[in-house]
């Protein structure tokens, strides 16, 4: 396993920091902004670059570099939802994501507001519509950049961190525990389930924002001196009928 993960290591830690930065800010860019990340998702682009993290210098870089692009993808996803909005939606592409999932970003915008786009940052699938669907509402940009901000950076700083503590770990460990290279993975399993399991608690605690509400029956008054069971019977005995007129024999 040791051997195994020094060569991936190597491999991470060989390509250039610049470019290893780069690349990060660059994925989770598109994440945010057309729709990769329904497929490849950002969490993994940015463990993987974490793991080259050498030194202060580095973590900090990659982490800004993420901020950064999070919020340059989220930016686009914003105005391409605010010009092509309803195009993309009705698009092969937004077929293919689902009219449900579309109305579920809507109604969870239209219900919760700015904590909606906070919040969904955290969440699978509304973390890449939130953007466009912001841009197609009456949102104003400073608004959502105020609000997907705060959210981008603790992102960020969790998964960078979690990735370059785990391999640094790893480094200083594997020269003496043949099981270091176990240990490296199962921290990140742990992490990665944990993330998981969060999301899942997360989205099962706004699912009532998600859904339709459902539509309260409709009664008719009935005043309060009336029972409902006088209410299905005819005009009551003595009472004038207007429909009738009075004849004088």
């Amino acid at each position: 396993m040791n051997e195994l993960l020094d060569g991936i290591l190597a491999t991470v830690q060989g390509v250039d920091p610049v470019v290893r930065t780069l690349l990060a800010g660059l994925g989770i860019m598109l994440e945010t902004s057309v729709l990769i990340g329904l497929i490849v998702p950002g969490d993994t682009i940015v463990i993987v670059a974490a793991t080259g993290v050498e030194g202060p210098v580095e973590f900090v870089a990659l982490a800004v570099a993420v901020i950064v692009g999070a919020l340059i993808g989220e930016s686009i996803g914003f105005a391409l939802g605010r010009w092509f909005g309803p195009h993309i939606q009705h698009s092969r592409l937004g077929r293919r994501i689902g009219e449900h999932n579309w109305h579920r970003a809507q109604r969870y915008l239209a219900r919760r507001g700015g904590p909606a786009v906070f919040i969904s940052r955290f969440l699978p699938v509304l973390h890449s519509l939130v953007p466009l669907t912001v841009g197609m509402s009456d949102m104003t940009y400073r608004r959502f950049m105020a609000w997907t901000t705060p959210a981008c950076i603790i992102w960020s700083f969790a998964y960078v961190g979690v990735g370059s503590a785990a391999a640094g770990g790893y480094r200083e460990l594997s020269d003496n525990l043949h099981w270091a290279g176990y240990l490296f993975v199962g921290i990140i399993i742990l992490f990665l389930v944990l993330a998981w399991l969060g999301k899942k608690l997360l989205l099962r605690l706004e699912a009532r924002h998600m859904t339709d509400a459902a539509a309260p029956a409709a009664h008719p008054a009935v005043p309060p001196h009336i029972s409902p069971a006088d209410t299905t019977k005819g005009p009551a005995a003595g009472a004038a009928d207007p429909s009738r007129e009075d004849t004088v024999p």
